[in-house]
């Protein structure tokens, strides 16, 4: 019998904010919750116009299965898949099945192996019409056998490399990033590492879905992107890092951070364009893009510059990665800084540009 592929070796963990405290990232995904319930109306016109159920019903499967990638603490991705449920019942009895031949559902919720899983568990809605089961491991490799899964949804996750380029922390190449924690204010040699990586990580996670996905299933993609032509340099993602970079550095001439640490922190996040995902589509050729459109704009520039919006929100989602590197001593005194600075210059934040692409995918059938 072959063995489980050990997904864990595949990349790096960097785990969102665990619990359910004020800094918890169950307490502070208002933005994520925002793309969820926008790419609701979409997701169900997908579905019932793009799933081919009477595949599933003939071949005798008495289980739709879902997929929920990255999907962290909760609660967004509840509301994800109450949605779909919802829906695919609906597609079924559209098609005049009794309540008897509607499938069971079960929901696989997939996130790496350092997630709060018991967080997650604790949450669950106490009526959910779905058997609930969690999978460790990083979606980069395998998670699930082959043709096992009807339906994928994956929210804000893509845009997470399985790892920091290698050359990145590297004294010795070209593309080391003394002084940066960030690639997209950095020389070409570091951003052209940072795409490197995220088209292999891309190519990585299509041909893994792809084996697992039934022929003509379902993946819907929520991704944080920057508009087609859009320069790194100009997103919000570049001047939220930025920021929490110059905190770093400003802690690091006091002597508060060690300059060495500095120099081989980097943050494992890369937004990609549009354009990007059809190429990866494309390239891998196992996936049909149905749909694909930018949702309506979320994030009103208000709330990108409130300081304690922005502040919750960046330390919710980087908390646990920065004091596995620094240590946990300098956790509040970098999120006062970074507050205190959003503060002072909020105008710099309603510049960067971000957008947020919906692209439902389906399975081929060749």
């Amino acid at each position: 019998m072959a063995a489980v592929e050990d997904t864990n070796k595949l990349s790096e963990a960097y785990p969102m904010k665990a619990g359910d405290g004020p800094n918890s990232y169950a307490n502070n995904s208002t933005f994520q919750k925002i793309a969820v319930n926008s790419s609701q109306e979409v997701v169900r016109e997908e579905i019932a116009e793009k799933l081919d159920i009477q595949t599933f019903f003939l071949s005798s499967c008495n289980t739709f299965r879902i997929a929920d990638l990255g999907c962290s603490t909760g609660p967004n991705t509840f509301f994800a898949v109450d949605n779909i449920l919802e829906t695919v019942q609906l597609k079924y009895q559209s098609q005049g099945l009794s309540s008897h031949q509607i499938p069971k559902f079960q929901v696989f919720f997939n996130d790496q192996t350092t997630n709060d899983f018991n967080m997650l568990f604790k949450s669950l809605p106490q009526n959910r019409q779905y058997y609930a089961a969690g999978v460790p491991g990083s979606f980069y490799g395998r998670i699930f056998p082959n043709a096992s899964i009807h339906l994928f949804h994956c929210s804000f996750s893509n845009h997470w490399l399985s790892r920091v380029p290698k050359e990145i922390g590297n004294k010795e190449s070209p593309a080391w990033n003394k002084g940066k924690i960030y690639y997209s204010s950095s020389t070409t040699e570091v951003t052209r590492a940072y795409e490197t990586q995220h088209a292999l990580d891309m190519e990585r996670f299509l041909n893994a879905r792809a084996q697992e996905i039934v022929y003509g299933g379902l993946m819907v993609l929520i991704i944080p992107c920057r508009p087609n032509g859009t320069p790194h340099s100009h997103t919000l993602a570049n001047i939220t890092y930025e920021t929490l970079g110059s905190c770093l550095i400003d802690m690091a001439r006091k002597g508060v951070v060690d300059e060495g640490k500095l120099d081989s922190f980097n943050i494992p996040v890369y937004i990609m364009s549009p354009q990007e995902l059809e190429v990866a589509v494309e390239r891998t050729g196992y996936f049909s893009i149905e749909r694909m459109e930018v949702l309506p704009n979320m994030f009103p520039n208000s709330s990108l510059s409130n300081a304690l919006l922005s502040t919750s929100h960046v330390r919710a989602v980087h908390e646990e990665h920065i004091k596995q590197h620094f240590g946990e001593e300098i956790i509040d005194e970098l999120f006062n800084l970074y507050h205190k600075k959003v503060e002072e210059r909020p105008s710099k934040f309603e510049s960067g540009k971000t957008i947020v692409s919906l692209a439902v995918l389906k399975r081929n059938t060749n």
